[in-house]
């Protein structure tokens, strides 16, 4: 019995060991990886402009990997999908920190989403990459906006507007959630302080995914009618967009009549409908495919053989991708570890190519450097740029046009360390105002 006993004791000893050095090389296995979350939507209303973004971070990390990877190791990439739920990024934003383990993570489109996980990376203190144009009034030390601000696209789009085709009347359209409202909130005070009377700006929100566009297209018609010289400032977002341009022709609005410019309409938007009703009519971004430059030549080439399809575009947020992640893996070098204060610490400063052919920096407020460019839409659904800055502009987290904004600063630089301070009362408000 006692031989019985001992040999049962052996074999379960046995066991026991194989399974801890399984659990071992499992743990050790996940250390040799580098993971990086992406956190994007592949279903519901705003697939049609994020999973192209999933899509840039997986080639991305993937000729990080064919350079050898990052301190030693290889990057690995870890997918969710928040479906275009917004309570379910804040879950899913969760589950790749905690869960996952992942060392930065890259995603959100809407403003909403981001504001959604916004708590979470404060709480967790993790990195969120965020690669889209956004309304401002926000600073955090675990974000890195690598979008514009409104300095960066809704304002210089309104300078050149006003200045280049005497626009003198305003219909600020969006859809209905928290940055159309807050950059038509700093917009509307920007052009009040330009002289525009206040009958000389219309406002209209619709929801996401709204399709019936024949009453309001109807209205601004009539109220481009009257005399004065009137343009659409869009920050319609996602898939309403199709429709809304396609009632435009509908109802005979031409560029030449009432052009639009779109702060969320890029060439993957663009991409497989009909340009027809759109040709002449205007995007503000930093960056278009249709840029000349050998960074832009060399990451379409690379875009095209990893997607396996000549056909498709390239767009702006892709491009804040391939800024955000770069600035991140040069940040990462320089700490010598992932960790996420030191990376914070170490991205500051940071200066990597766009592909517009020059250079962007991480500013001490997490925003970028970026040229602004106009560009008018073609019948190929690519963009002509009309207009562009001389230079890059920097990002300004705080707007100057409003009220308990226009005295705030951001920088996370030690000692101020502050994403919020008041000039006036020399006092740190926190982490979001």
């Amino acid at each position: 019995m006692e031989n019985k006993a001992s040999k049962s004791r052996l074999l379960l000893g046995s066991v026991s060991a194989l399974a801890l050095s399984v659990s071992m090389n499992v743990a050790m296995a996940a250390e040799d990886t580098i993971k990086v979350g992406i956190l994007h939507s592949l279903s519901g209303t705003m697939a049609i402009s994020e999973t192209t973004l999933k899509d840039t971070m997986l080639m991305l990390i993937e000729e990080q990997n064919k350079k050898g990877g990052l301190l030693g190791k290889q990057l690995e990439p870890v997918v969710v999908d928040p479906a275009s739920n917004w309570p379910l990024f804040a879950e899913k934003a969760r589950e790749l920190i905690e869960k996952n383990k992942v060392d930065a993570v890259f995603g959100c489109w809407t403003s909403v989403s981001r504001k959604s996980v916004l708590p979470v990376f404060e709480e967790l203190d993790s990195l969120l990459f965020y690669p889209v144009q956004y309304e401002g009034e926000e600073s955090s030390k675990n974000v890195f906006y690598t979008g514009a601000a409104p300095n960066q696209q809704a304002v210089p789009a309104v300078d050149y507007l006003m200045n280049d085709l005497g626009v003198e009347r305003w219909v600020l359209a969006g859809t209905d959630y928290v940055y159309p409202r807050t950059t038509n909130k700093i917009l509307e005070a920007y052009l009040k302080a330009k002289g525009v009377a206040p009958e000389d700006i219309m406002i209209n929100y619709t929801p996401f995914g709204h399709a019936d566009w024949q009453s309001i297209v109807s209205d601004i018609k009539k109220f481009g009618s009257e005399g004065k010289k009137t343009a659409v400032v869009s920050t319609i977002n996602g898939d309403a967009n199709v429709p809304f341009y396609k009632e435009l022709g509908a109802q005979g609005v031409s560029a030449g009549d009432i052009p639009v410019v779109a702060f969320s309409v890029g060439e993957e938007e663009l991409s497989g409908i009909d340009t027809a009703p759109l040709v002449g009519h205007l995007a503000a971004w930093n960056y278009f495919m249709s840029v000349d430059s050998d960074a832009n030549d060399g990451f379409i080439d690379s875009w095209h053989s990893y997607i396996e399809n000549e056909e498709r575009v390239t767009n702006d947020p892709m491009e804040a991708h391939y800024i955000g992640f770069n600035m991140w893996v040069e940040a990462v070098k320089k700490a010598g570890t992932t960790e996420p204060a030191a990376v914070q610490d170490a991205i500051v400063g940071v200066a990597v190519p766009n592909l517009t052919g020059g250079y962007s920096t991480m500013m001490p407020n997490h925003h970028i450097t970026k040229p602004v460019l106009i560009g008018e839409i073609q019948d190929d659904g690519q963009f002509e740029v009309v207009w562009e800055t001389s230079g890059t502009v920097a990002g300004d987290a705080w707007s100057d046009y409003l009220e308990g904004s226009k005295d705030i600063i951001s920088d996370w630089r030690a000692p101020l360390s502050c994403g919020n301070y008041n000039t006036k009362t020399g006092k740190c408000s926190g982490q979001n105002f």
